[in-house]
């Protein structure tokens, strides 16, 4: 309540509040200065509020009095219970850890005012998770209460946390929490083999680095703490076995070392050690971590192929052994206790040219062709050995063949040499060096000896004993006019055994040199050249000769084309008309000569073909001949054939032979022959051969007129 010493109590003053919360929070009496709250005050929403008051003259509304402040403080009350930051706590904390081990701290707040009273004081207890855990009552902390809690026992745990204020007190607000609390895993147990005796059974052709099996050992830990190794520790296959661990499933696979053998042995013991990679020395007490199991391996037989005596063979042979000869033997034997025959075979793949053949029953190696080391020093055999009951079952083994050096081969030149002597050289004077190849490759390395086949005059050999020679001149002086060429054979020999010798033959060219030695001109036509012909004159005359051989060709192609005249050029001149053909006929019983059957089937006559023998002015159209019936008789065939030769402009009498085979009856003319006139010569007649018309008077000219003169004589 505020009163002013001016106040009478008539009503005069009018008391105003201003400041916070004035008109909302707090009130006024006009009249009477009371001071009212309009509603319920937080102490926890604003702990004191600050208000100004005046009185002042309801007329006039001056103040009375100097405006006063005052400050209103709320008092707390315990309206507000212990709230926790999280409604749901997560904790850990390792398995097997002492009593009194920290788990995790929990505080809970309380609004009201910690300075009035106990209304702040808080105090923590635990409502669930009894006897594993306890909190401290001040501190919220959470420890372990008991001891040894094991994870593989129990792994989470609930805690209910409550918080109470009044310093715990009846009467008090309380508020809880739930802390879930999971066990960490240690390493506290020690691997373990679920059995102390495992059988793994392998067949006996597994080859090196084959997965027999596996065993594994179970550890109650998780993660790292459950991590095994496994080693093999003991046993008699300790060498032909070993172990690997897999990390992903914690499993010792035993794996093939060696290859084994059934008929040798067939059971194998393993002693197999697992242990823990990270043990913890607080722990060792609970030890030993680790754990063994015996692990028993049963070899199974196979049908296993042949073993050769050794990974591969190497024969040495001399290139000159005779064929058939054994270079070598293979050896096998079946590994099974059957013991089955082996047969051998060669891979003609690595033997294409069939030089080598193999024995099956033994496997002896001979040639069976000649051997050359210069064309291959070596060849690589692939030997096969199959069992004769299981052809399928098959091994090879490399063969490899060394043909070693027979002295077969005679030394040659190196190269070709293009040696020359100049025409002023001296006595001992050096004109070329030659060395020799040899294709052989004797042990102590190559030796040649140089020599001539044959005592020279021009030439000597001289042997450095280094594989070279140096030939040398034996006299003053060479003309190329006189020889230009000197051939000189010089003997090589080797000096193996057998010693192999061949002759080279130098080609010397004799040339004109300079002062100095250097070839100018090796030719011997160029002495006969003037001296002052130039190499363009050179040029011009082989153009000029050039020239004269073109113009010679096409002349004597131009007047080949140009012949058109017939062979007989006049009438005087009938040598040319005379064809002399050698060749004797076998007369009228000659059936074989020509065929008759054309003559009888004149379809099959070829149609007539210009003459070849002149080149024609005027090209005449053949005119075919209309074909006979096939039962016109061969001599009205002929008659009119020789009837279309009469008439044909194109095809005169000479030079032109027209054999028909057919002597038909008598002609009235009588033989035509002279070798029957010599007898009756004075009795024959030949002036009928002017009625024969223009084409016969020649011949009736050389007949009639050597009868008239004849007479005359």
């Amino acid at each position: 309540q505020l009163h002013s010493d001016q106040d009478k109590g008539d009503g005069s003053l009018k008391y105003i509040l201003s400041g916070d919360g004035a008109g909302t929070l707090f009130i006024i009496d006009e009249k009477t200065g009371d001071i009212h709250a309009t509603r319920r005050i937080d102490r926890e929403e604003k702990a004191f509020y600050t208000l100004r008051a005046q009185a002042i003259n309801r007329r006039t509304l001056r103040p009375v009095e100097p405006e006063s402040e005052f400050v209103i403080k709320i008092h707390d009350i315990n309206d507000n219970e212990p709230t926790f930051p999280e409604e749901i706590y997560t904790a850990s904390v390792p398995e097997m850890s002492v009593v009194g081990t920290s788990v995790v701290q929990v505080t809970a707040t309380d609004a009201d005012d910690p300075s009035y009273g106990n209304s702040a004081r808080i105090i923590y207890s635990i409502l669930q998770g009894q006897p594993y855990f306890s909190v401290e009552p001040e501190t919220g902390i959470i420890r372990t209460a008991l001891p040894n809690m094991n994870r593989e026992n129990r792994e989470k745990y609930q805690v209910v946390i409550q918080a109470k204020d009044m310093g715990g007190q009846m009467g008090g607000l309380s508020g809880t929490t739930t802390v879930n609390i999971t066990l960490t895993d240690v390493n506290d147990n020690p691997p373990r083999f679920p059995q102390s005796t495992v059988h793994l059974r392998i067949p006996e052709s597994s080859p090196a680095g084959t997965a027999i099996g596996s065993v594994k050992a179970t550890d109650a830990d998780t993660g790292k703490n459950a991590e095994v190794e496994y080693r093999i520790i003991d046993g008699d296959g300790t060498d032909m076995f070993d172990i690997v661990t897999q990390k992903d499933t914690q499993e010792g696979v035993i794996i093939v070392r060696k290859p084994m053998d059934y008929e040798t042995r067939r059971l194998y013991t393993l002693k197999v050690e697992a242990e823990n990679t990270h043990v913890d020395p607080r722990f060792y007490y609970l030890g030993p971590f680790k754990d063994t199991t015996i692990v028993k391996i049963s070899v199974e037989d196979v049908d296993e192929p042949p073993v050769f005596s050794r990974s591969s063979y190497l024969f040495e042979v001399h290139e000159d052994i005779e064929l058939g000869t054994i270079i070598g033997t293979v050896m096998a034997r079946d590994p099974d206790s059957a013991s089955s025959p082996i047969r051998f075979s060669l891979d003609r793949h690595t033997d294409l040219d069939r030089i080598f053949n193999i024995y099956s029953g033994n496997g002896s190696i001979y040639t069976s062709k000649p051997l050359d080391r210069e064309i291959s020093q070596w060849h690589n055999l692939s030997v096969i050995a199959a069992e004769i009951n299981n052809p399928k079952d098959t091994t090879r083994v490399p063969v490899f063949v060394r043909i070693l050096d027979v002295n077969d081969n005679a030394p040659q030149f190196a190269v070709f040499y293009d040696t020359f002597v100049c025409e002023n050289a001296r006595a001992g004077q050096l004109i070329q060096t030659i060395s020799a190849v040899d294709k052989d490759d004797p042990l102590g390395g190559q030796k040649f000896f140089f020599s001539l086949a044959a005592v020279n005059p021009n030439f000597t050999v001289q042997d450095n004993e280094d594989n070279t020679a140096r030939i040398l001149t034996r006299r003053n002086g060479f003309s190329r006019h006189e020889i230009s060429t000197y051939l000189l054979p010089v003997v090589i020999s080797d000096n193996d055994y057998p010693i192999q010798s061949s002759t080279g033959t130098l080609t010397i060219r004799v040339c004109a040199c300079d002062s100095h030695g250097n070839m100018q001109s090796c030719s011997a036509e160029a002495l006969l050249l003037p001296a002052g012909l130039s190499t363009g004159a050179l040029v011009a005359i082989l153009l000029c000769i050039i020239i004269l051989l073109v113009i010679v060709v096409l002349f004597a192609a131009l007047k080949r084309q140009r012949k058109k005249e017939p062979l007989i050029l006049s009438k005087e001149d009938i040598r040319d008309n005379i064809v002399s053909y050698n060749d004797e006929g076998g007369g009228e019983e000659d059936t074989q000569a020509f065929d008759i059957g054309t003559l009888r089937n004149p379809a099959a006559i070829e149609d007539k073909k210009l003459r070849r023998d002149i080149i024609p002015e005027t090209l005449f159209v053949p005119r075919r001949t209309p074909s006979a019936p096939d039962n016109t008789d061969v001599r009205d065939f002929i008659n009119q054939r020789l009837k279309d030769h009469d008439t044909d402009p194109s095809a005169p009498p000479y030079d032109s032979l027209a054999t028909y085979a057919y002597e038909g009856n008598d002609s009235i003319a009588e033989s035509l022959s002279s070798l029957e006139s010599g007898t009756t010569e004075g009795d024959q007649n030949y002036d009928y051969l002017r009625e024969w018309g223009p084409r016969f008077n020649k011949l009736a000219e050389m007949y009639g007129g050597g009868e008239s003169d004849k007479d005359t004589s």
